[in-house]
């Protein structure tokens, strides 16, 4: 009886767990009133610049219902390759 209740809790956990793990990957992104997000900076930046730039309008890419700008092509090809890598935790809240 004991190994069939430490074996539900052990389904019970994992399953929450995986649950949460799913959920947090789907966060929706903090955006402007236009959709941007955060704030039309290039997120790329921060990882190889190591400062905040603006990014351009004229190099943007939609991942998660929200635009992300860039300051070169490079950037957005970054970007483009691992968005999860670039991008705020927690949606950028």
């Amino acid at each position: 009886m004991q190994r069939v209740f430490w074996l539900f809790i052990t389904i019970f956990l994992s399953s929450f767990m995986l649950t949460f793990l799913c959920s947090a990957q789907t966060a929706p992104v903090n955006t402007t009133a236009d959709g941007v997000a955060i704030k039309g900076y290039d997120t790329v930046a921060y990882f190889t610049l190591g400062r905040p730039v603006k990014g351009s309008q004229d190099l943007q890419y939609e991942w998660r219902n929200a635009k992300w700008f860039f300051t070169n092509q490079k950037h957005l090809e970054l970007f483009k390759g691992d968005p999860g890598k670039y991008a705020p935790q927690y949606g950028g809240y």
